[in-house]
């Protein structure tokens, strides 16, 4: 196992911003994990862990710790019968081959979570969502080395405390975990109406009426390119803010500003608001603040099209929060991590 020292984090994220971490390795196995860590702790380093960059902020300082990169692999049918498929996968393993995978293998349950970027071990952490599926419905527990008590332990989904994209890993518990795998149950039946609904008009407007996993994951694969930018082509982490989440007696508020919000019943009086559709009703989407670009088919998107550090994209966030709020007193998250 190599440590290298002093590497631009800007290479290993795709926003292509930030510092440089004093130390960086790989790790392929649990035990590696293990190992990297005692270390790091007995020389009180600070560790991040980074699976494929893409939903990762570096700031300009750089990590004076080190960035420990996922890379245990696995892929394991561990239970199967006439309904459904259970598989435990490796944290470093690509997610979108992972998902690739279970679709040939006419499993359903992640095919429209196809063409996000990252790794399986990451999906969890900010419970991972697209087209009406997040990694909660399928979840049935992981593996992590519990940093504050030097063991793994096995976590069930009700332990994650799994929500809109938030998790225990972001949340309350963040820093103590490490996932070096995840088991999934997966259904043998075929994808079933309703959809969501970008993917049901993607289906009107094709004149699709029989749905299997390939068919699913193919019209995502082919909304998404179209919706958003290749990050290695033009830098981004995929969508840059959270969806807004409000409560019911925002809604009078809301609608009297904009009679024809897109409102989502999210269910016990909250609601969820498109902030790609808040961010447009300001007038910035296509517009460039601080090299920032605000993409001009998806304006939850940035694109970093000059920005030089860090502190640029931090404004332009800045800016694009205070123009939301402003206009509707809503106050929209970032969902990349930072380091």
């Amino acid at each position: 196992m190599d440590i290298h020292t002093n590497i631009p984090l800007k290479n290993f994220t795709t926003m292509k911003l930030g510092g440089n971490a004093r130390f960086m390795t790989e790790v392929h196995t649990p035990e590696e994990v293990v190992a990297v860590y005692r270390n790091a702790k007995a020389q009180s380093l600070p560790v991040f862990i980074l699976g494929g960059g893409s939903n990762v902020i570096a700031k300009d300082e750089g990590f004076a710790g080190i960035v420990i990169r996922m890379r245990i692999l696995g892929f394991e049918i561990i239970a199967d019968d006439l309904n459904s498929t259970t598989i435990r996968i490796g944290a470093g393993e690509n997610w979108d081959e992972t998902v690739k995978r279970t679709v040939d293998m006419h499993l359903s349950g992640i095919e429209a979570l196809s063409a996000i970027p990252g790794t399986a071990g990451a999906s969890p952490v900010q419970n991972v969502g697209a087209y009406g599926q997040e990694i909660a419905d399928t979840l049935e527990s992981l593996v992590a080395y519990d940093t504050e008590n030097d063991t793994f332990v096995t976590l069930q989904k009700a332990d994650c405390g799994f929500s809109y994209r938030h998790s225990i890993f972001r949340g309350n518990q963040t820093g103590r975990y490490i996932i070096t795998s995840i088991t999934l149950t997966l259904s043998k039946t075929n994808p079933q109406p309703p959809f969501y609904k970008a993917l049901q008009a993607y289906f009107d407007e094709h004149s699709i009426g029989i749905f299997t996993q390939d068919i699913v994951r193919k019209a995502v694969i082919d909304i998404r390119t179209n919706k958003l930018p290749d990050p290695d082509v033009f830098p981004n982490t995929g969508s840059f803010f959270k969806n807004a989440i409000v409560e019911d007696w925002q809604l009078d508020d809301l609608r009297s500003i904009n009679p024809d919000i897109p409102i989502y019943d999210m269910g016990d009086g909250h609601f969820k608001v498109p902030t790609g559709w808040l961010i447009e009703q300001t007038g910035l989407k296509g517009k460039v603040l601080h090299g920032i670009k605000i993409h001009d088919k998806n304006a939850l998107v940035l694109i970093n099209e000059s920005a030089a550090s860090y502190r640029d994209l931090a404004d332009a966030r800045d800016e694009i929060i205070g123009a939301v709020r402003d206009k509707f007193k809503i106050q929209i998250e970032q969902e990349p991590l930072e380091i």
